[in-house]
Order: structure tokens, then sequence, then C-alpha cells
């Protein structure tokens, strides 16, 4: 009889799990499944960790939990069994429920979803916030696929976040004098001044499945790494700045957004700026101190450095290699919005969004 080369605690488990964390290490776990009970459980990966004490600790905060256990318990449990001082750089004990989620099958990775691109198409900005709001909703009931769609649009307008408070974000007069039109999304964050041609905006339908674990601030950064790798193919750095700005050392560049409805189905919106009129902008939004009190500036003017002087690329070809990082990380493929969701997002434009008490809201 020939011995088998794995020894008792290094045979395959019946269940395994990756992930890397965005702009840290990989995580990986082995474990199986015994009555419901998380058994033999061995994390791993390329992450730095001291005591050496502390893996071994991990291993043993996760085994024996029911295999029900939510990603806020694992994430307390790995915590509790942590030794004082225990020092993890590169992932986080969140970083560890999010890959056993993963090996559970309770989360996802986006290599798990056949991703769609939507291509720009002018479009009413009314039209655009209806349809984040519709496709958000065919992704959680499964009748769509994962889909990146980015807008196009004409008419100058400001599309406010879900929270913001109508008359403390816009300047009438400026509104009326350059004939902005006003709308209000689902997502909170703050206000989009949006002319044609001068923002890049896209919008990406997922499951929640796939940012599960992973908390609400490191889901901007975990969705939008495709996003930082196709700036950098056309020499741009960019960073996020905690929450949801995008920057690089030259300015604030753009802006994310995120919606999640109680079917399952999630949005994560973003704005970049690429040849903004500032003097405009200023005129139209009300830029408080105290909303850039920790930005470093007095100037909302000088908040914003458009994509167009930075690279010298035409937007088209901008949203081009933005489309073919997308395409090229995920395996997407292209898609067109079909007439049945165009239709109720029209449907939505008259009971919501072109709606007075939905505008008004938030006086």
């Amino acid at each position: 009889m020939i011995a088998s080369p794995f020894a008792a605690e290094d045979r395959p488990r019946s269940h395994h799990g990756e992930y890397k964390v965005p702009g840290g290490k990989l995580v990986v776990v082995d474990f199986d499944v015994v009555d419901g009970l998380l058994a033999d459980v061995s994390v791993s990966g390329d992450f730095f960790l001291e005591p050496d004490e502390a893996l071994p600790a991990i291993n043993r905060a996760l085994t024996g939990l029911p295999e029900s256990t939510t990603a806020a318990e694992l994430s307390a449990a790995v915590t509790a069994w942590l030794p004082p001082g225990a020092v993890l750089f590169g992932f986080s004990a969140d970083a560890v429920s999010v890959t056993v989620r993963r090996a559970l099958a309770k989360a996802t990775a986006w290599t798990d979803h056949h991703w769609n691109i939507i291509a720009p198409a002018v479009l009413p900005t009314h039209i655009n916030v209806a349809l984040d709001e519709v496709l958000t909703e065919e992704v959680g009931a499964g009748r769509r696929n994962p889909t990146l769609r980015f807008w196009d649009w004409e008419e100058p307008s400001v599309v406010i976040g879900s929270f913001q408070s109508f008359r403390n974000e816009l300047d009438p007069d400026g509104v009326a004098r350059h004939g902005i039109s006003v709308v209000r999304r689902i997502s909170g964050g703050g206000a989009m001044f949006m002319e044609a041609g001068n923002c890049i905006t896209y919008s990406l339908y997922l499951p929640q499945t796939l940012v599960d674990g992973i908390s609400f601030a490191d889901s901007y950064a975990f969705l939008d790494a495709w996003v930082m790798a196709a700036l950098e193919k056309i020499g741009v750095t960019a960073f996020y700045v905690p929450l949801n700005d995008i920057a690089t050392d030259q300015g604030k560049i753009g802006g994310a957004a995120q919606k999640r409805l109680a079917n399952g189905g999630m949005l994560h919106h973003v704005t970049m700026s690429y040849d903004i009129d500032a003097d405009k902008m200023v005129e139209v939004l009300r830029i408080g101190k105290e909303k850039l009190s920790d930005k470093g500036t007095r100037s909302a003017k000088k908040r914003v450095d458009p994509l167009r002087r930075q690279t010298g690329l035409a937007r088209t070809e901008i949203i081009g290699a933005m489309m073919e990082v997308f395409s090229e990380r995920y395996a997407a493929t292209p898609s067109e919005l079909t007439a049945a969701e165009l239709s109720a997002a029209r449907d939505r434009v008259t009971t919501k969004f072109g709606a007075e008490d939905w505008l008004h809201r938030v006086p």
C-alpha cells in the first residue's frame, strides 16, 4: 500500500475560499463542514501576521462555528480569539470572514457572475436616474446579469443625493439662469453637476453577495478596483479618499454613491469630472464652508480637477479604456437596455422621479 502524500492536517478540505483584499493580500481558507459546523479550519495566505500563534488562534476561532454564522459574527469571533497585541497586515478579521463566506457559497466573487456592459446612449437625466432603480431591482430579482452601464445625456442637470436638502444644495437663481434640470436619485452622497460631455458617469448593478462581509466603507474601493486600473492605463494614478471620493495628487476627480435594495440588488454609482465648468457649478450649487472644512481647500472650484486636463484624451477614449479593462478583467459581454426596462423607467419617472413630492422629499 502506498502512503498518502498528505498528513492528516494537510489533506484537501471539502470547502475552499479565496479573497484578495483590495490594496492588500490574498486570504485563503480550507475547511470541512460536519453536522452543520465548520471543522478542521485552515487559514493561509501571503499576508503578514504577528505573533505566530495568532494564526492557530484564528483557526480555533472559526472551528465549530455553524455554517449559518453571519459575516459580522465570523469577524467578531476572529477578533475575540486574537492574542493581545496581534498585528494583521494586508488583511483583517473582515477579510477572513469574506473568505469563509465565499467558501460556503454565501458570498460571491466577480468571476462567479456573467457580467454585461451597456455602452453610453443619450437619455434624459430623469430616465438615467430611473434606470438605476429599475436595473438594480432586475439584478436583485435575477432577471438581469450583473451589469455595468455608462450614462450619457444632453440637458444640463444636477442630480442630488437621496438625503440632501433641495433648498440647501441648490441656488434657485443659478438653476433658472442656466436652465438646469434637477433630479433626485435613490443613492446617497452629494450633488452631481452634469452638462453634456462634462463628466463620466457609470452605474454598477450587482448582487449584494459580491460585497458580503466587506464593510460599507471598504466596498467602495473594492467595487472600483477595475476603474483604478483603467485610469492607470491612461496615465492617471488615482486613489480613494474615504468615504467616497476618488482623487489624484492633483485634486478630486470623482465621487461614488451606493444603494442596497431589500431584494438583494445593489447600486454602485460613480461620476468623474471630465471637463467641468467650475464657475457655472458654483453658481448652481450651494457649496458651504462646512462641506469643504475637511478637504484642505477654501475653494470648491479647486476641489475638482478634470480628467481632460490630466490626460489630454477625448471623453470617449477614456470610457473606451474603462470598458476594455472591465471586459478583460471580468469577461464581460455587451448588452443593451430592453424595451421592458426602458418602459419601466419611463413609468418610474411619471410616478416617482419626475414628481415634486420625490424631488422635494427633503425640502
